[in-house]
């Protein structure tokens, strides 16, 4: 088994992102066509108010918020907003922003909805940037989260570390992580949690403050 830092720093992160923006969707191509896109659209259509995307990335998820919420994006990574904002063009209720999620420039009790899509596996301290992600939603707010996390079952753990060494190289990406932990370990309290597919390597999860 290869050996990887277990931490991945921000710079970094950064780095690798702005390096593989221009091909970023197509790296997991296959995935958004047959899971991803038909589980964006069931989280994200019904949200209304003010909403919060940390790692928006590309802005794969932009054409499925409804257009009256009043959406704020956020990424570290400039070559991913650039592909974001590409997307946001004609849209009146996007606003993206470069920002880091473990340092969120919002007041506190901001936001409505805090939305997070595949990300919580790549930034480098997540419960920190959850904890910033409870900060600013408003008491009756809610986290909702898509993501791939660590299996509870043997031989997709198996694979799972079998893989993450490659991963973390290329994307920062931990496929090891044990992100329903994390969430409650930040202070959420989890309302769902929701198996989607491969066992419940990828799940939907909803929380609140």
């Amino acid at each position: 088994m290869i050996s990887m830092p277990s931490k991945i720093s921000t710079q970094s992160a950064v780095s690798k992102y702005n390096r593989i923006a221009p091909i970023y969707e197509l790296i997991d191509l296959p995935l958004e066509l047959f899971f991803f896109r038909k589980w964006r659209r069931e989280a994200l259509s019904g949200l209304s108010g003010k909403v919060l995307e940390i790692g928006v990335g590309s802005g794969r998820n932009l054409k499925y918020y409804p257009a009256d919420c009043s959406l704020t994006g956020i990424d570290n990574s400039e070559g991913m907003l650039e592909r974001a904002r590409e997307k946001a063009r004609e849209m009146k209720n996007v606003n993206l922003l470069h920002m880091d999620a473990e340092h969120l420039e919002f007041p506190d009790k901001s936001f409505d909805y805090v939305v997070v899509t595949f990300v919580l596996c790549t930034i480098p301290d997540p419960v920190k940037a959850l904890k910033e992600m409870r900060r600013v939603l408003k008491p009756s707010g809610e986290l909702i989260a898509l993501e791939h996390m660590h299996s509870s079952y043997p031989i997709v753990d198996f694979f799972e570390h079998l893989v993450d060494p490659f991963l973390f190289f290329l994307l920062g990406d931990h496929t090891t992580r044990n992100t329903t932990r994390n969430i409650e370990k930040a202070g959420f309290k989890i309302k769902e949690a929701k198996k989607l597919a491969f066992k419940d390597v990828f799940r939907k999860i909803r929380a609140k403050p």
